[in-house]
């Protein structure tokens, strides 16, 4: 008996020193295992870049130096040129390239991307390791952004309003003293436009972004939600989805664009061009263009057209479903390592040394502090050789403004957004596949009429019922009462 108990306690103290030595190895074990002493894991970064990155290297050393200490990880910054930027995406997204982190948008087909698995929903990880995004960017925008009920992108902290007007070059408005002030409506423009083409036969008064947004959908802006594909569009006014072509407030405009067409304020080629308006200001060829708007529009048009411009904004803020998915960050499906993706994400949303080396290059060398919190380009130094597009990532609220700026564009850009009125469609996604065949025939039809009703430069009392015949043939009854049934089911479970 007295063995028997021996025993026993014997092998209780051997298996107590046995947990003991497994507790301590294991934690030995995870401590090897740990960032501490785990070889920094590169994130690798794909974005569109339009402008000249020579000091790229330089920059990416310099963020590096950051986010070795923060969060044990490197980046790799992998800017795409526009016209590779498609092909190469889908060949990153589709293909077993390491991929970590990737600008999507939705004219790129994030919806798509995302419905077919290309990315890796975020929810759990923007819990996990994201909080600092969960801080930063508003609820709605990222529920907006859903894709069968998961989060599958990041919005950049940018501007998601938007207002209407025109925008023009600020020399030849003081040489006639025009008096901007008297301009209240779009038809008030009319006797501008008049006054430049009598008086400058070289400016064409108006040129056309085709791009962003021609003549009658600015002088329609905050009237409809394009749905992404105009086939369907969602009023404002009526809260449901009609036809835009056949809307009397959509006549009106084309009527009003076209008058102008005729009495030639309009370019001729302007459903054609493909010349864009500020080269062709900056070629002393036009006087302005009808656009979008936001803080810090005319410093940005400025520093492309190489004039100074002002602007008569004519609407209110808008903000329509698109403005979730415009431009997003997203976790390709091949992250070899999600979580540190995730980090690094977090600090785009949340550390200004990173988002200032990011957007604007490294201090002394690519831009300088001014005194009232602005940065320009540093004495002596004619042409920055990094230059991001800072609207593409991150929550560029922590960057510095540009000179020329007010040094508190980023609050005005918060109360801009705030001041939007949204859409009735906003965080709706229509899923295509139901009438994908009538959209088809639908696009086609698009493609033939849009752009030469929109410019004025197609007649709407003839034009525009040969569209809609042919819309109606095309099946766009269909897709509406498609649209209009999803949006029913999509706002009866999101009240």
């Amino acid at each position: 008996m007295k063995k028997t108990k021996s025993f026993a306690k014997f092998f209780m103290i051997i298996l107590s020193a046995i947990l003991v030595m497994a507790g301590c190895s294991s934690k030995e074990s995870n401590t090897s295992n740990g960032d501490s002493k785990a070889a920094p894991y590169e994130v690798t970064i794909a974005y569109l870049s339009f402008a000249n990155i020579d000091d790229l290297p330089a920059v990416q050393e310099e963020i590096n130096k950051i986010t070795k200490k923060k969060i044990n990880a490197t980046v790799k910054l992998m800017p795409i040129g526009p016209a590779a930027w498609q092909q190469q995406s889908n060949l990153m997204l589709t293909g077993n390239e390491k991929l970590d982190l990737i600008v999507t948008t939705a004219s790129g087909g994030f919806l798509t991307q995302a419905a077919k698995g290309q990315f890796i929903a975020l929810d759990d990880l923007l819990k996990s390791h994201g909080q600092d995004i969960l801080k930063v960017v508003p609820k709605h925008l990222l529920e907006g952004g859903k894709v069968k009920g998961e989060i599958y992108g990041v919005p950049s902290m940018r501007d998601f309003g938007m207002n209407y007007g025109f925008g023009m070059r600020k020399d030849i408005v003081d040489k006639y003293q025009i008096d901007l002030s008297k301009v209240k409506t779009f038809a008030d423009l009319g006797e501008v436009f008049k006054l430049i083409k009598e008086n400058e036969p070289t400016l064409i008064p108006v040129v056309n972004a085709k791009s962003v947004a021609n003549p009658v959908t600015v002088v329609t802006g905050g009237l409809y939600d394009q749905l992404g594909d105009y086939l369907g569009v969602m009023s404002f006014k009526d809260k449901k989805i009609i036809n835009l072509f056949g809307d009397p407030d959509y006549i009106k405009a084309l009527e009003l664009v076209r008058e102008w067409y005729k009495a030639g304020y309009i370019a001729k080629d302007a459903a054609t061009s493909t010349d864009t308006p500020e080269s062709m200001i900056k070629a002393n060829k036009a006087f302005g263009f009808f656009n979008r708007m936001k803080p810090g529009y005319e410093v940005q048009e400025q520093s492309m057209t190489g004039y100074e411009m002002v602007t008569v904004r004519l609407t209110d803020v808008y903000s329509y479903t698109d403005a979730a998915i415009g431009i997003n960050l997203s976790i390709a499906r091949n992250s070899q390592n999600t979580e540190k993706a995730m980090e690094l994400m977090n600090l785009l949303y949340s550390d200004k040394d990173i988002m200032n080396l990011l957007a604007n290059g490294i201090e002394g060398k690519h831009y300088q502090v001014k005194p009232d919190g602005t940065v320009s380009l540093p004495d002596g130094v004619k042409e920055s050789k990094y230059v991001f597009n800072q609207w593409e990532i991150g929550n560029n609220y922590l960057t510095y403004p540009w000179e020329g700026n007010s040094p508190e564009l980023w609050e005005e850009m918060k109360k801009f957004n705030d001041s939007a009125i949204l859409s009735p469609a906003f965080g709706f996604q229509f899923n295509p596949d139901p009438v994908k065949t009538e959209i088809a025939a639908a696009t086609n039809v698009l493609n033939q009429y849009k752009d030469g009703l929109e410019t004025g430069t197609l007649d709407p009392e003839k034009s525009l019922p040969e569209f809609n015949e042919k819309l109606k043939a095309a099946g766009l009854d269909k897709i509406i009462a498609e649209k209009q049934s999803q949006f029913d089911k999509w706002k009866k479970e999101n009240k």
